[in-house]
C-alpha cells in the first residue's frame, strides 16, 4: 500500500458516511442513509454491486454465485424487496433435493420421504439411533457433529450431514461450531415419520417452503435497482474502489483511504458503515489495532468458492432448482439449475448449471485452469447421472473469495475480541455477513444493515450482533422481532 502521505495531494471533499462494500448489507445501509438525506458514499472493491449475490453474465446467460433465494419472515425486508423491484420479483416454485447413495431426498428433509427412500431396515436402524440420541441430549453440545447427532442420531448424521458439511468447510464436522447447525438445519421427528406413513396424521409443508421469490434477471437485478435508487437520492456508488485504510483518532474515524485507478485518495468522513470482512477491516485500521485484536483477526478463516457454469443444449436436465451432492466420491457440493430459477437467465431451449466447489484459495480446484475445471464439472455430473456430457456446449469458471465466514474452533472468541475493540469507536459500525463474521442470508444481512445505520445516525443501541442467533429461524421458526420490525418500517417510510 502506498504511504498515506502520498494521498495528501489527492485529498477530496468529505464522503459523508462512507459505506464500505456494495453487497446487500452495504446497499441497504446506503438506502437508509439516502432516505434520511444523510450525505454518504459507497465504495466497492469489485466491478459489480451485489457482493456474492451479484449476477454474472456470460455469452447471453446470467448466473448466480450460489443460488440466492429471496425468502424472509421479516416484514420490512419483504416490503422493501417489493418496493424496489415490483413485478420483476418473481414467485418461483421450490424443489431442492439431496443426492445420496444413488437416490434423491427432499431438502428440507421430510421424514416420510427419508423413510421411504432409505427402506424399512435402514429406517429402523436410523430410528433406533435417533431414539438412542434422545436419551443423551443432556450432554454438552459444542460442535456441528454434537448438535446434529443429538437431534438426528449418528446414522442420519453420517448419511445426510457429514459429507456435505465437510465439503463446505474443508474441516471435520467435529471442528465446526454448533452455531452453524443451529442456524441452518430443519429438525424433524421419527414419530412424525411413522404417523404420516400410516396416514394417522397429515404431513404439513408450509407455502414458505414450497416457493420463494427471485428477480427475473437474477439477484444482481435487485442490487442494481438498489444502486439506482440510492444514486437518484444523491448517494454515489463507486465500484473498483477498494478501501486501503481507515484512519482514526480518539475513538473516531476521521478519514478513509480509497484506491482509484492505481492512485490513492483520502476522504474525510462523518462515519463509516463497514461490510468488509472483519479480518480486512482490522488490517485497514490506522493507527493499527492492538496486537491481541490483530491476532484475533488473523485467526478468522473464510471458505472460498469456485463456481463452474456449464451451458447445456437442453432446457431441463433435471427439475430441481438446486441439488446437494452428498456423494463422497464427487468433489462438487451443490448444483444450481438456473433455468429453474428463472427462464430469463438462459437462452431458450438451453440451460445453465452452476456447479459449486467449496475450497480454500490456493487449493488445486482454485488454481485449476478454466478448461480443466469445465471438464471436471462435466465428468462429475455425468458420473452421478445428472447430465449427458454430450449436451455440454460451453462453460466458464468463476472464483469467489471469502464466500463463507468459518465457524471453526476459535471464531467465537476471536469475534468477541474484535467486536469489543470496534465498539470503542463512536462512528464505526459493522454489518452484513462478513462484517459480522456470521453466515447470514440476504434478509438478515439487510436487517443488520438497517439497525447499524440507525445506530449510527440516530444514536440507537440495537444489538446488531444478535440478529439471526435464534436457532429456529430458517424455515420453521416463529416470526421474529415484530415490534422492532414496525419501528424499522417507520424509519424507512
Amino acid at each position: 500500500m502506498a504511504p498515506l502521505s502520498q494521498s495528501l495531494d489527492n485529498r477530496a471533499a468529505s464522503a459523508g458516511t462512507a459505506v464500505l462494500g456494495a453487497g446487500p448489507a452495504g446497499l441497504t445501509a446506503a438506502y437508509v442513509l439516502a432516505k434520511r438525506g444523510a450525505p454518504a458514499t459507497v465504495f466497492e472493491a469489485d466491478g459489480l454491486v451485489g457482493g456474492i449475490a451479484k449476477t454474472v453474465e456470460f455469452k447471453g446467460y446470467r448466473f448466480d454465485l450460489g443460488g440466492h433465494r429471496f425468502f424472509t419472515k421479516l416484514g420490512p425486508i419483504a416490503r422493501l424487496w417489493e418496493e424496489v423491484l415490483g413485478d420483476e420479483l418473481l414467485t418461483r416454485p421450490r424443489l431442492s433435493r439431496i443426492y445420496y447413495g444413488g437416490k434423491y431426498f427432499y431438502y428440507p428433509l421430510e421424514a416420510r420421504n427419508v423413510v421411504r427412500q432409505l427402506g424399512l431396515v435402514e429406517s429402523v436402524r436410523c430410528a433406533l439411533s435417533f431414539f438412542a440420541a434422545t436419551l443423551r441430549r443432556d450432554r454438552p453440545v459444542e460442535t456441528f457433529e454434537d448438535w446434529v447427532t443429538a437431534r438426528f442420531g449418528r446414522r442420519l448424521y453420517e448419511r445426510f450431514f457429514r459429507t456435505y458439511t465437510e465439503k463446505v468447510w474443508g474441516i471435520p464436522g467435529s471442528e465446526v461450531r454448533a452455531e452453524w447447525a443451529a442456524q441452518r438445519i430443519k429438525d424433524f421427528s421419527f414419530w412424525h415419520a411413522v404417523t404420516t406413513l400410516l396416514h394417522l396424521q397429515r404431513s404439513t409443508i408450509t407455502t414458505l417452503i414450497e416457493e420463494f421469490q427471485y428477480p427475473r434477471l437474477g439477484p444482481g437485478q435487485m442490487w442494481d435497482a438498489f444502486r439506482a435508487r440510492v444514486e437518484e437520492r444523491g448517494v454515489d456508488v463507486r465500484v473498483n474502489q477498494p478501501c486501503l485504510a481507515v484512519t482514526h483518532d480518539g475513538g473516531r474515524v476521521e478519514r478513509v483511504t480509497i484506491k482509484t485507478n492505481g492512485d490513492t485518495t483520502e476522504y474525510a468522513v462523518d462515519g463509516v458503515i463497514s461490510t468488509m470482512a472483519l479480518s480486512d477491516l482490522v488490517e485497514c485500521l490506522d493507527p493499527p489495532a492492538p496486537d491481541a485484536v490483530r491476532a484475533a483477526a488473523r485467526r478468522l478463516r473464510y471458505r472460498d468458492l469456485c463456481l463452474v457454469a456449464l451451458i447445456l443444449d437442453e432446457d431441463e436436465p433435471f427439475p430441481d432448482n438446486w441439488v446437494y451432492i452428498h456423494d463422497p466420491g464427487t468433489r462438487a457440493g451443490r448444483v444450481q439449475n438456473f433455468g429453474a430459477w428463472s427462464e430469463s437467465l438462459v437462452v431458450p431451449g438451453t440451460t445453465c448449471l452452476g456447479v459449486e466447489y467449496f475450497c480454500f484459495e490456493g487449493d488445486d480446484i482454485w488454481d485449476l485452469p478454466h478448461d480443466e475445471a469445465v471438464q471436471l464439472a462435466t465428468d462429475e455430473l455425468a458420473g452421478i447421472g445428472l447430465i449427458d456430457p454430450a449436451r455440454v456446449a460451453d462453460g466458464v469458471k468463476i472464483r469467489v473469495p471469502k464466500a463463507y465466514p468459518m465457524y471453526d474452533g476459535t471464531f467465537r472468541e476471536d469475534v468477541a475480541v474484535i467486536r469489543g475493540y470496534l465498539e470503542t469507536f463512536e462512528n464505526l459500525k459493522t454489518c452484513g455477513r462478513n462484517g459480522l463474521h456470521r453466515y447470514n442470508n440476504q434478509d438478515h444481512s439487510m436487517w443488520t444493515a438497517i439497525l447499524a445505520t440507525l445506530n449510527l445516525v440516530d444514536g440507537t443501541e440495537y444489538d446488531v450482533w444478535s440478529v439471526n442467533t435464534e436457532a429456529e429461524y430458517h424455515e420453521e421458526g416463529e416470526a421474529v422481532e415484530s415490534a422492532l420490525a414496525a419501528e424499522v418500517a417507520g424509519a424507512l417510510a
